[in-house]
C-alpha cells in the first residue's frame, strides 16, 4: 500500500492474540503439530513480502500474532453460487422423471465435492472486515453475515428485531454446530476464537454435564484422522 501508516492502523483495530492467559487458552493453528507448517509458511512470507515497514510481523512471534489476527477476526468468504444454482433448479417446473434425475445429480454432485472441499463448500477464503469483525458472538444470535452478490462483499442482515443499544451478534459457528451441546460449542469456540461463551443459551444450559455425546466421540476421531491427513498434505 502507498499509505503503510494508515493501513497499520486499521490493522490495530483486531485483535492479534495468540492465547488466552487468563483461560490458558491458546490458538488450535498454532499448536505443535503445526509447527513445521508455520515454520515453512513464515520463510515463505517473508521472502515474497518483506518491508522495513513492517519489520514487527515478520519475526516469528510477529508472523504468529498476524495468523492469529486472521484466525480469530477473520469472516469467512462464500458467495455460495452452487447453492443459488441448486434453488434455481428447484424452482424449474419439469416432469416427475426429469426432476428425479436432476435431484439425483445434484445429490450425487454434492457428495463429489464434499469428498475434496468437506466443511469448505462455501468458503473460499478470509477476509477482514473492519465494522463487522465488531460484532461478538451467540450461540442465538441476532444477525448474520452472507454474500449475496457473489463478490467479497459482506452483508449484515437482521435475523430478529434489534432494539437501539442492544449488541449485534452473529454466531461463528455454522448452522449444524449451533444444535449441538453447551460442551461441544465451547470446544469449538476455545480452540479457534479463544474465549468461552457465555450468550444466554449458554447460561441456561450451564447445569448441562461437560461430556461430549457418542455422534460427537465419533467425529472427534474423524476429525484426528482429517487432521493426520491434513498435515501429510501440507507437507507434500
Amino acid at each position: 500500500a502507498k499509505d503503510k501508516a494508515h493501513w497499520q492502523s486499521l490493522f490495530s483495530h483486531f485483535c492479534s492474540r495468540t492465547a488466552n492467559e487468563e483461560e490458558e487458552i491458546a490458538h488450535k493453528l498454532l499448536g505443535e503439530q503445526f509447527r513445521g507448517q508455520l515454520g515453512l509458511l513464515h520463510s515463505l512470507f517473508k521472502a515474497a513480502l518483506y518491508d522495513d515497514h513492517l519489520s514487527r510481523w515478520f519475526v516469528l512471534e510477529g508472523f504468529r500474532s498476524l495468523f492469529a489476527l486472521v484466525g480469530t477476526n477473520g469472516q469467512g468468504i462464500g458467495t455460495s453460487s452452487l447453492s443459488q444454482w441448486v434453488h434455481a433448479c428447484d424452482a424449474l417446473e419439469l416432469p416427475d422423471q426429469q426432476r428425479e434425475q436432476l435431484d439425483s445429480f445434484i445429490d450425487q454432485l454434492y457428495k463429489d465435492i464434499d469428498k475434496e472441499t468437506g466443511e469448505f463448500l462455501n468458503c473460499e477464503g478470509s477476509g477482514l472486515y473492519l465494522l463487522q469483525s465488531s460484532c461478538n458472538h451467540s450461540c442465538i444470535p441476532n444477525a448474520e453475515a452472507s454474500f449475496p452478490d457473489n463478490n467479497f462483499l459482506v452483508h449484515l442482515n437482521a435475523l430478529s428485531d434489534i432494539s437501539p443499544g442492544q449488541e449485534i451478534c452473529i454466531s461463528y459457528l455454522d448452522f449444524c454446530q449451533r444444535d449441538r451441546s453447551r460442551h461441544s460449542r465451547h470446544k469449538i469456540l476455545r480452540e479457534n476464537y479463544l474465549f468461552v461463551c457465555s450468550c444466554s443459551k449458554c447460561m441456561s444450559q450451564m447445569d448441562e454435564p461437560d461430556i461430549t455425546s457418542e455422534e460427537e466421540e465419533g467425529e472427534a476421531e474423524g476429525e484426528t484422522e482429517g487432521d493426520e491427513m491434513e498435515d501429510e498434505m501440507t507437507d507434500v
